[in-house]
């Protein structure tokens, strides 16, 4: 088979207009060659008048730049042929063969379109898609898909993903230019328009139609400000994890998009907006407080009596719970308000309505939450290893509670205890101290001594815990590097403000970040370029290297934490099984009984140890 790209004939060049688009008015046309394309790329700079001895050698408006394409394909010579095409046309092109070229060549080039394969090496094109419609700036990016599957359905999957439209392979020259080109063209009047009118902060999201995370939270704040009355609601929807492996990341995505409209469309004329990957956010402003409870059962009702559409022979029920509080008590800020119903949908759990009303901490459930709390704490470790060797010694804390009748609480006890308690951030603290104590103790170990420590975010969130934390190890000399705070990604996903201020903070002092319980998904990838993250700890569930999904996470997790910066854990591995599938897979570090089960004591051998 010849790899050459195929030659362009006469009747399938590009109209004349299009070629000399890009040249001078004294209609002669040169098609840009490769080290120009790459400079022009690098520098992403607006193109300039060739003739420096004009007189008038200012550089073209924006709407007069030749148009910017990024073509993903990991196919050389259909990416030659793509390429040669557009550039004939006097396009600029560059190709990309895999997701991290991708998302490292949308920071650089800044493309006015996006020409996209489905089958790439590990990671396919809708799920990159996805993961591009997530970063700041890039949802409205043109995006066309370019493949040969012939599958009808596939092909709505791939424009349910957020493609903007489908071409099918073999395509003709002609064709490409001119279904290419349209689409930039109205991308740029579009973005001018838009520009002319100078607008604020994005109010709605233009893919789904509801409020934005930040104007809702933007609102609340401004409610909170003026103590109106009023409420929050936190809708969850149930078995995200389980419809995501059934149903697929693109019927998942059209489910969560239609469970937004449909909880809009009830609550109106009230705010809603989607908080994280499956829960939403519900701001009732200046309203009767009384009928909130009303209207959280009507919200968890609206997903659960109607069926969502998957397919034309296809549908499904979805089950919600929600947690709501009203505003006149009032809150200290966003942020508290957010861990009030945040933690009541937690409770909304246990309940079979579904629906919870936050309550103050002074009831008889506190009081029996902070019973719980009464005991001794304890503190387990466990080793996280390099797959590939190395003398760093590194220990995750594992928090315990004995009891007074020798009971020993794991902390998927205590920490909602302590939370619901209000106790939380004393707990946290305790947790670091004994932290710190341990990095002053063994100071001068060979190999040096780094610990991981979880904290909730309610913690991190508060400015006096940074001010402790990093008064504390100045205090000691102790360098910050060797401690590493661990955040759950759920909890990241709805406080990741308060964490991103966190870190900025502790980081300046060498304090690093984890990442935990991490899944590939639209927000938890968008949140990889959000937080400073030193590590991301992988779900349990990709320890089962059998499983096909587990495997393509797995993959898929790899790369994103590569473009992050990050270096990957796989944690409770129990078998050499589950080890081989984390090594070949490409993870740094793993944990879990194989290696050695949870102990109190700091004595496992890093240096002599051979995975």
């Amino acid at each position: 088979m010849n790899d050459t790209p195929p030659r362009l004939h006469r009747a399938e060049t590009p109209p004349a207009d299009l070629w000399q688009r890009w040249a001078r008015n004294d209609g002669v046309a040169a098609a840009p060659d490769h080290s120009a394309v790459q400079a022009t790329l690098a520098a992403a700079a607006p193109a300039v008048d060739p003739d420096p001895g004009a007189d008038n050698a200012d550089a073209l408006s924006a709407a007069d730049e030749p148009y910017r394409i990024l073509i993903v394909e990991d196919d050389r010579p259909q990416a030659l042929f793509a390429q040669s095409v557009l550039h004939g046309a006097g396009m600029l092109a560059d190709v990309a063969a895999d997701g991290e070229g991708v998302l490292a060549a949308l920071g650089r080039q800044r493309p006015d379109l996006v020409l996209m394969d489905l089958h790439l090496p590990g990671i396919d094109g809708m799920r990159l898609t996805a993961m591009i419609r997530q970063l700041p700036g890039l949802q409205l990016l043109p995006i066309v898909f370019l493949s040969g599957d012939p599958d009808p359905e596939r092909q709505f999957e791939v424009l349910d993903s957020g493609a903007d439209d489908y071409l099918s392979k073999p395509i003709r020259p002609r064709h490409l230019v001119a279904a290419v080109s349209n689409r930039i063209r109205r991308a740029r009047a579009q973005a001018a328009a838009d520009g002319a009118q100078a607008p604020g902060p994005l109010v709605h999201n233009p893919e789904t139609g509801l409020p934005t995370r930040q104007h809702v939270l933007a609102q609340l704040g401004a409610a909170l400000a003026h103590r109106e009355a009023g409420g929050l609601a936190f809708i969850e929807i149930a078995s995200a994890l389980g419809l995501r492996e059934r149903y697929g990341y693109a019927t998942f995505e059209r489910l969560m998009v239609q469970a937004g409209q449909r909880l809009a469309e009830t609550a109106q004329p009230h705010l809603v907006a989607r908080l994280n990957d499956n829960s939403f956010l519900l701001l009732v402003r200046d309203r009767d407080e009384e009928n909130l409870d009303a209207l959280a059962r009507s919200l968890r009702d609206a997903l659960s009596e109607r069926p969502f559409l998957i397919r034309d022979d296809a549908s499904v029920h979805l089950r919600g719970v929600v947690g709501y509080a009203p505003l006149s008590p009032g809150f200290e800020d966003t942020h508290a308000a957010l861990e009030a119903v945040e933690n009541t949908a937690l409770q909304a759990r246990l309940l079979s309505a579904g629906v919870a009303g936050h309550a103050a901490r002074s009831d008889a459930g506190t009081q029996a939450h902070l019973a719980l709390l009464d005991g001794q704490l304890e503190v387990a470790y466990q080793p996280i290893v390099a797959v590939r060797g190395g003398g760093q010694a590194q220990y995750q804390l594992l928090l315990r509670l004995r009891q007074a009748d020798g009971s020993l609480l794991t902390a998927g006890q205590v920490i909602p205890a302590a939370e619901a308690a209000g106790r939380i951030a004393d707990l946290d603290q305790q947790v670091v101290e004994h932290a710190l104590g341990l990095l002053d103790l063994y100071r001068h170990a060979d190999p040096a001594l780094h610990l991981f420590v979880s904290q909730s975010p309610i913690t991190l969130g508060r400015e006096a815990f940074a001010d402790w934390l990093l008064e504390s190890l100045q205090r000691r000399g102790l360098q910050g590097h060797a401690l590493v705070i661990d955040v759950r990604l759920q909890d990241a996903l709805i406080h990741t403000v308060p964490l991103q201020q966190f870190f900025a903070r502790a980081g300046a002092a060498g304090v690093r970040a984890c990442l935990s319980q991490f899944e590939p998904g639209a927000e938890a990838n968008a949140l990889l370029q959000h937080l400073p993250l030193s590590f991301v700890r992988l779900s349990a569930r990709f320890s089962n290297g059998q499983m096909d999904d587990a495997r393509d996470g797995l993959r898929a997790a790899i790369a994103l934490a590569a473009q992050a910066g990050a270096q990957l854990i796989g944690q409770q591995i129990e078998d050499p099984q589950a080890a081989a599938v984390m090594w070949g897979g490409g993870v740094d570090f793993i944990q879990g009984n194989m290696v050695q089960s949870v102990g109190s004591a700091l004595d496992f051998d890093f240096v002599n140890t051979v995975l």
